[in-house]
């Protein structure tokens, strides 16, 4: 049997977080049913501080992620290489700032990235071929901006994302790596985000960090008494 302040915790997971419904539904959605990236939630609460209203995004690599940017950015722009995943998600999301493209001929994929002038102020590199993606990706990266690599845990295993990190870091982008729980897992990873030294991405709040979910400092003073009597 669980003790009583475990299952607090697992209570906190379940509403908070809605990771049950993630991992039973297999859906990128927060609790009000909100798409989200298929990142760890600590990189994506990191990324949900910012502005983004005047910023363009470059995906490789589709999904909820497209729409949690679209939601936010002006412009996204996502590369999806499996036709039946293409087709979904085409049909399925209906934003018009998100332009879904689907490419997988050889270099075309990761080379998509040049078929617009634009720089990109966020490109994630999350889909197929990442060493390559990332060799693309900061060639097109604004001032200012960031490359995401999601899953870069696999650098311990893979040398493909050995590689993909070289790439960014000879780059002369800072690293910041992420580690937790994501959507639909039960299991850990690591997302990391590459910074311009110039990187200036404006908060949308007042102050930085916000309150997390689940977080004690949300609450009232009150609330908080409350918390810590009961749960402390």
């Amino acid at each position: 049997m669980y003790s009583e302040k475990f299952q607090i915790f697992i209570d906190m997971w379940r509403k908070e977080f809605a990771i049950e419904k993630t991992i039973d539904e297999k859906v990128c959605v927060d609790k009000e049913g909100n798409p989200l990236p298929w990142y760890t939630y600590p990189a994506i609460e990191y990324l949900a501080q910012f502005d983004y209203s005047q910023k363009k995004i470059f995906e490789f690599g589709c999904g909820y992620s497209s729409l949690f940017w679209a939601n936010r950015a002006a412009q996204v722009v996502s590369i999806e290489d499996n036709p039946k995943w293409f087709e979904k998600w085409r049909h399925e999301f209906k934003a018009q700032n998100l332009d879904i493209r689907w490419r997988d001929e050889g270099e075309i994929y990761e080379k998509a990235i040049f078929e617009d002038d634009s720089l990109y102020d966020v490109i994630v590199v999350d889909g197929k071929r990442r060493e390559k993606c990332c060799e693309t990706a900061v060639q097109k990266l604004s001032a200012g901006g960031m490359i995401i690599l999601d899953d870069s845990d696999r650098i311990n295993t893979s040398l493909e994302y050995v590689k993909s990190v070289d790439v960014l870091k000879s780059a002369d982008l800072i690293q910041v790596d992420f580690y937790g729980f994501c959507p639909m897992n039960n299991y850990t990873k690591t997302t990391s985000l590459f910074l311009k030294r110039d990187f200036n991405f404006q908060s949308l709040y007042k102050v930085q960090p916000i309150n997390g979910w689940g977080n004690l400092w949300s609450m009232g003073r009150k609330g908080r008494k409350e918390f810590y009597k009961k749960n402390c």
